[in-house]
């Protein structure tokens, strides 16, 4: 019994020792990468929101596990030139808060529930018809935030857009991360203890085959990324997504704004045959741009055409 109880006090001890080092790391992070724009509170809920520019109004939604400073890095502050550029944090990224019927239930917001709390900051901003551009997972949202209100949305740029249901199943970590289980005990010690060479890992892939931009990381905080509540909340939002995608996707045909989509050719994460494609023929006025020599990240590794692509679509919805 005198064993038993030693190894409890020890475990626990080492519990509580992970704990605080993840509160440390949580805290630097933070501090070091401290909101860009402004906080706005929805029915309780914190929104950053990151605004520039004058224009038409021109919303930005980023990636999974991602945070505004995707955009503010370089792409943002050239669309303020002619937009009013409103990129915000996903629930449960960077600053924004989670969605509190999902945080309950211990699951993901769905891209409709993201959709619906950042269509209630955009309000209180005084936005009353967007333009709506999304990456990566931020694709699934700005598609969910035209079905919600399509009077508000007045073109669509999706970028690396993950829109469509997929084959085959996920990468093993985000089923853990999701787990209760691996939430209380794998995330910490990601928090806790996290690896150079996991972080430079996960940077290169993301914008192969392309370098990973001079200064990005400096400038992104990928450690905001790997706070607790940001990790379990980014893997719930990404192993609930398929099954929202396939409602959502029979729905598509009904959405009558322009669309302007962007899609890598070399694309190993967000494929564009299984999405692009298919995401440009349900679109009743979609035009589709495959660029060959691009991967997942075209908005940094080729600007222009995701700022030629917005031009396009601000003057097909007329507000240009």
């Amino acid at each position: 019994m005198l064993e038993l109880a030693t190894a409890a006090a020890l475990t626990g001890g080492a519990v509580l020792g992970v704990d605080r080092l993840a509160t440390r790391a949580e805290t630097q992070a933070e501090a070091e990468f401290p909101p860009e724009g402004r906080i706005l509170t929805i029915d309780g809920v914190k929104v950053h929101a990151w605004v520039q520019g004058s224009g038409p109004d021109l919303v930005l939604l980023h990636g999974a596990g991602g945070n505004l400073r995707d955009f503010t890095f370089a792409l943002a502050p050239r669309l303020a030139r002619d937009f009013r550029v409103i990129a915000f944090d996903r629930p449960g990224h960077g600053f924004t808060g989670r969605v509190p019927e999902a945080a309950k239930a211990s699951r993901g917001e769905s891209p409709r529930e993201q959709a619906r709390l950042l269509q209630a900051a955009a309000r209180q901003l005084g936005v009353t018809r967007a333009l709506v551009l999304g990456q990566s997972f931020g694709g699934a949202v700005a598609m969910a935030w035209a079905l919600e209100d399509p009077a508000m949305t007045a073109g669509l740029v999706i970028v690396s857009g993950a829109t469509m249901p997929w084959p085959g199943k996920l990468k093993p970590s985000y089923h853990v991360n999701a787990s209760r289980a691996g939430a209380t005990t794998l995330v910490p010690l990601l928090t806790a203890f996290p690896p150079q060479s996991l972080m430079d890992q996960i940077l290169s892939g993301i914008f192969a085959p392309a370098p990973v931009p001079q200064g990005f990381t400096a400038h992104f905080g990928l450690p905001l990324s790997l706070r607790r509540t940001t990790m379990v909340a980014n893997a719930r939002q990404v192993t609930g997504l398929k099954e929202h995608v396939i409602a959502m996707s029979g729905q598509y045909g009904t959405l009558q704004m322009p669309a302007e989509l962007i899609h890598g050719a070399l694309d190993t994460i967000v494929l564009p045959d299984i999405h692009a494609e298919p995401l440009s023929t349900l679109l009743p006025d979609a035009r589709l741009t495959l660029l060959d020599d691009a991967g997942h990240m075209p908005h940094h590794t080729h600007p222009e055409a995701v700022l030629d692509a917005v031009a396009r679509v601000a003057e097909r919805a007329g507000l240009r």
